[in-house]
């Protein structure tokens, strides 16, 4: 069982090392979600096993779907229902994953019953009355039960009518996601209008692609206008890519060891755009060799400062934070004021940690100035956020004497990711 505190032993030497990393999660859940509205069979192989991925299977099953997983073949097999839930109530819960709870409400909206999903209390903290507001638009019956439209949600579902909507998913790309993935099987066309911007744009391009693989178009002009006429997700074989965000650790683990980590089966034609992550690295003085099947990054002496907008991808912000202070010069990451609504306030937690450790850092309403800054020993905070926990461990690394506390939180995208970490050290 792993303890309260995971303590860490900095690297003996630089890594020369190949990583392979679990499935994407973003494309696990958008698959499963796909597949159980499909008409036929879907095997989903390469599929991620966490916390969040469990969460939209078993809420699949409670609202009827038969789902087999296969855990030691990383496999989902999915008996898609057609578009038509068969389950006329259920209480689901989401835990605390963004993906399931988001994509999960619109899903329930094509149903025909009262529906009711729930979440932990951080999820109960994370808005999501822009996407309800869209749902509305478009003839669903939906309503938040916490104060500032937050979940539970209930569902009062009779079909979706179609129509015009708009939706603002200026604080999560996965109201939009949500929204063109069930679209589909509304009564008519829908068209999507975006209203005051969009946040992680890289996760709208996943979604269509993913749609597109289960035999479903969607019209568009940029990110601004969708059209979604009637049609019918198909059954099929489907490999889920390994997951960028879980490879970026291993990425920047080279960059501040002065090592070599290659990651197997991803590229940069991949449909995550956390692989972007190694164009910074790149700038930052890192070698970045992209291959068909993989993509390698040499660290060099010592990383240089860099000034980015990391909106694009976001996810992989708190981990160029926790890096910063090792680099030569500052490290200023903006437009990432989405990350205070997510699993934590993202940048007050990297903020926090990081002045914790000993870094001059000074916190912004949309981003983050780290300086360069020598680091003392700390026991770090990780707020049960999986994120928080992955990117302070990375400085484990490299400075002595870092603990992480409730290492165990990282089962939510990468239940392994410690065991993994090891292989650094062969």
């Amino acid at each position: 069982m792993i303890k309260a505190v995971l303590n860490l032993i900095p690297l003996e030497r630089p890594p020369h090392a190949t990583v392979t990393v679990p499935g994407s999660k973003s494309i696990t859940n958008r698959a499963l979600l796909i597949a159980a509205l499909a008409e036929g069979e879907s095997i989903l192989d390469g599929a991620l096993f966490s916390d969040d991925t469990h969460h939209m299977a078993e809420s699949w099953k409670r609202l009827g779907v038969a789902i087999v997983a296969e855990e030691s073949a990383n496999r989902f097999v999915v008996q898609g229902c057609g578009g038509r839930i068969p389950a006329t109530q259920a209480d689901l819960f989401a835990g605390n994953a963004g993906t399931a709870m988001r994509f999960l409400v619109a899903a329930l909206c094509v149903g025909n019953g009262t529906y009711r999903i729930d979440g932990t209390p951080r999820m109960r903290q994370r808005p999501i009355q822009d996407l309800v507001d869209a749902l509305v638009q478009l003839g669903a019956d939906v309503r938040c039960e916490s104060p500032g439209g937050c979940p539970p949600v209930v569902i009062q579902a009779a079909g979706l009518r179609g129509g015009h909507t708009t939706i603002d998913a200026s604080k999560s790309s996965q109201f939009l996601s949500a929204v063109l993935q069930v679209a589909p099987y509304a009564q008519a066309a829908i068209t999507v209008d975006l209203k005051n911007g969009l946040v992680a744009a890289p996760y709208i391009d996943m979604t269509l692609a993913v749609m597109r693989e289960f035999g479903v178009e969607v019209e568009r002009s940029g990110y601004e206008h969708f059209r979604i006429s009637p049609q019918r997700y198909r059954g099929r074989a489907y490999r889920i890519e390994p997951d960028a965000s879980g490879a970026h650790y291993f990425w920047a683990a080279a960059a501040i060891t002065g090592g070599c980590v290659r990651v197997e089966g991803l590229s940069q034609a991949s449909l995550q755009g956390d692989v972007r992550f190694v164009d910074i690295l790149e700038q930052m003085g890192a070698t970045v060799r992209r291959g068909a099947d993989f993509i390698e990054v040499q660290g060099p002496a010592q990383l240089t400062g860099v000034d980015v907008d990391m909106n694009a991808i976001s996810d992989t912000a708190p981990t160029l934070a926790a890096i910063a202070p090792l680099a030569s010069g500052p490290v200023h990451i903006r437009n990432v004021g989405h990350l205070r609504l997510q699993e934590s306030d993202r940048l007050h937690a990297v903020a926090t940690e990081l002045k914790r450790l000993g870094a001059t850092v000074v916190e912004e309403a949309e981003g983050i100035q780290i300086m360069p800054s020598l680091l003392r020993s700390a026991d770090v905070s990780t707020y049960d956020d999986h994120r928080i926990a992955m990117s302070f461990a990375l400085l484990g690394l490299r400075v002595p004497g870092v603990g992480i506390c409730d290492p165990d939180c990282v089962r939510k995208t990468f239940p392994d990711f410690f065991d993994r970490l090891e292989v650094l050290r062969r």
